[in-house]
């Protein structure tokens, strides 16, 4: 049985291409795990607060490149580790500095805000988490129509939310999105774009008060474009009904000091292990089930009531200090005969994914032949077909799936 880390590793190296027939190699991507919450200020301003949320990726790099928009104008930044909460230096440059201090795909037309990083990306999907803050006045993108606000403006970034001024209502918005009243009364429009394309985001609001009572919906559903969870899966054989995946998460809360997953009935999980992104440093793992559980005492509303089925795999690592946050990779190999087997000639995968960002990759030689939920599909270095499944809407979808091997 291959590891999870040699399937990422053959993934990373093995093309199935000579070296003569490779085209030029781009380089890494800089940035994952984009979120961007746009703070509409005083109609007739045309300015916005702009709270981005980005992970820089390329391994080994110890600066960040975050593009100033042509046409706008960026005042009152700042930039801040998410891992420790610490401020880090920054500075607006040219694309031409840019290009020659860490981004070589730098825009010599453009201007960046170039981020020194608390530390080197770790290799092996290690990350390094940052938050920027700035003021951007563009007066294309917000402006008075009437009595009206317009934010009309193209957002690239795949997760957005637009936060109204107090005393204005959403009348129109062209963009599927959940629309949630904030504590202090200001609405929020936000939206997870599941397209190849930026999103053509055009939204109007009008003058009108609303209370900011507490709403009744308080707590029933989460912001999706927030969610920090996904999922990989890297499917075996399916005569052996076993995948390896990894799923990653962050975690904010002060004084957490643990993970816990929970293994689904019918699942059997073995070689968990677990290490921080931020870091690249290894996390320990415990495996639990049963009455081993209620004898750790744990005691936490995922796992519901403790039987002697129930299985869970305990991550546990330092307690969080207010301002800090952790991201985690936990891995694992699942078991699972009900939901991914063979039936004839034909590989059969069915299961449901709660998560925004689901991915499902085939085992090498196998081709997609039927999905129920809608999928983009993508070859990776490898040769292997990957299947993503992301899902803007709050709910679970059904990952039912059939694929069939190629002959050679």
């Amino acid at each position: 049985m291959r590891t999870l880390g040699a399937l990422i590793m053959a993934a990373a190296l093995a093309t199935g291409w000579s070296a003569q027939a490779q085209p030029p190699q781009r380089p890494n991507p800089q940035e994952a795990n984009g979120y961007t919450r746009y703070e509409l200020l005083a109609p007739g301003s045309g300015k916005f607060r702009i709270i981005y949320d980005i992970t820089a990726v390329r391994p080994g790099v110890t600066a960040f490149f975050n593009p100033i928009r042509k046409g706008s104008i960026a005042t009152d930044e700042s930039v801040t580790d998410m891992a420790t909460g610490q401020p880090l230096k920054f500075a607006q440059v040219s694309g031409e500095s840019a290009k020659t201090t860490g981004l070589p795909e730098a825009d010599p037309k453009s201007d960046y805000i170039r981020v020194e990083l608390a530390h080197p990306v770790p290799p092996d999907g290690g990350e390094a988490r940052i938050l920027i803050e700035k003021t951007y006045e563009d007066a294309k993108s917000y402006y008075v129509d009437g009595a009206d606000l317009v934010f009309d403006r193209g957002l690239g970034i795949k997760k957005n939310a637009v936060v109204l001024p107090k005393g204005y209502v959403l009348v129109s918005c062209n963009y599927p999105s959940q629309v949630t009243q904030e504590a202090d009364g200001r609405l929020r429009i936000s939206f997870y774009n599941i397209t190849p394309g930026e999103a053509p985001l055009k939204l109007r609001a009008s003058p009108g008060q609303i209370s900011a009572t507490p709403t009744s919906v308080k707590g029933k559903f989460g912001e999706r474009a927030k969610q920090t969870r996904d999922v990989v899966y890297f499917l075996q054989p399916p005569e052996t009904h076993a995948f390896d995946l990894y799923h990653d998460y962050t975690e904010e809360k002060a004084g957490v000091s643990r993970y816990i997953n929970v293994v689904r009935p019918g699942s059997v999980a073995s070689n968990p292990s677990a290490k921080n992104l931020d870091t690249g440093e290894a996390i320990p793992a415990v495996h639990l089930k049963g009455a081993e559980i209620t004898k750790a005492g744990i005691d936490d509303p995922e796992i519901g009531k403790v039987t002697p089925e129930s299985e869970i795999v305990v991550f546990n690592f330092k307690p969080l200090k207010a301002g800090q946050s952790i991201r985690l990779r936990m891995s694992e190999t699942y078991t699972d005969p009900g939901r991914y087997k063979l039936v004839g000639d034909e590989l059969f995968f069915d299961r449901t994914f709660g998560r925004a960002e689901n991915a499902v990759v085939l085992p090498k030689g196998w081709m997609l032949t039927n999905s129920s939920a809608p999928v983009t599909v993508r070859r990776t270095e490898d040769g292997r077909v990957r299947l993503d499944f992301n899902n803007a809407r709050p709910d679970e979808i059904e990952a039912l799936f059939t694929a069939k091997k190629v002959a050679p």
